[in-house]
């Protein structure tokens, strides 16, 4: 071959490939410009929605890589490469992986839901999943708790939505209920009284809704006296416990007794 049918040669092949390359490096350029530009707008309007940063981040990401698959596709298209094949695998791959990791989705698609819907948030002492405690972190795929006796538990999230959830925090208020058993001979308005003394001196007591005693119960071997107060979802358990020891206490003082169980055994005695 001659020089001059050479250089006609490539030539050619600039002509018909040298478009095309650079079609497709203007394709992808452009693209993932695009691809940001978009990537940027949703975040934009997820973060003016108010939406939690942890689901911002990771939306952003995904569209960013979705966007951009597309981009690289439609670049090699313009290259001439054949991408059917291509995508063809990717949805293959995709469908083992998604029945590789179905748990782990389904934990994804529950923390995704917990973060826009906000059933809790951090700092909420929950009950869920056969646990009690204060919500550290939200993340997508796991919650996790800290317990009162200062224990972490890390919960899958699709089993903590997958049961009910009980958010002792998210009123801000608890009502406290604490019974008190009299004996059958004490007087109830006076036990009554000292029980509404107790509380009334108490700061953290909150006067509306207005607390009440109330005969529950004419037990076995004593009258039942009801407390139901309200304070604070952040006082309940130092109030709670506080009351029971100073009422204890004015009882004492007052002459009140509690009483406990008590059984009598006869013993009868059978002459041979």
């Amino acid at each position: 071959m001659d020089l001059s049918a050479l250089s006609a040669k490539v030539y050619e092949l600039l002509t018909v490939y040298g478009l095309k390359v650079v079609a497709a490096i203007v394709i992808f350029v452009v693209g993932r410009w695009v691809a940001k530009a978009v990537t940027n707008f949703i975040k934009k309007m997820m973060i003016r929605a108010k939406t939690d940063g942890t689901l911002v981040k990771f939306v952003g990401s995904l569209c960013y890589i979705v966007l951009l698959a597309f981009v690289i596709i439609a670049a090699l298209n313009q290259l001439g490469i054949q991408t059917t094949s291509f995508i063809a695998i990717l949805g293959a791959a995709g469908l083992a992986i998604g029945l590789a990791l179905q748990g782990s989705l389904g934990n994804f698609a529950a923390g995704v839901l917990m973060i826009i819907f906000k059933p809790i948030k951090v700092g909420d002492f929950i009950e869920g999943a056969g646990v009690a405690g204060t919500v550290e972190e939200i993340q997508i795929f796991t919650t996790q708790l800290k317990t009162p006796d200062n224990k972490t538990v890390i919960i899958p999230n699709a089993k903590l939505t997958g049961d009910n959830i009980i958010n002792y925090t998210m009123k801000g208020t608890r009502r406290v209920d604490i019974v008190f058993g009299i004996s059958y001979g004490d007087d109830i308005d006076q036990a009554r009284q000292t029980i509404e003394e107790v509380i009334g001196a108490d700061e953290r007591l909150l006067k509306d809704p207005q607390p009440v005693v109330l005969v529950s119960e004419l037990a076995d071997s004593s009258v039942n006296l009801t407390l139901r107060a309200w304070t604070s979802a952040d006082d309940y358990w130092g109030f709670y416990f506080d009351t029971m020891e100073k009422v204890k206490k004015q009882f004492d003082a007052q002459g009140i007794s509690i009483p406990f169980p008590q059984q009598d055994v006869h013993l009868y005695e059978h002459k041979q």
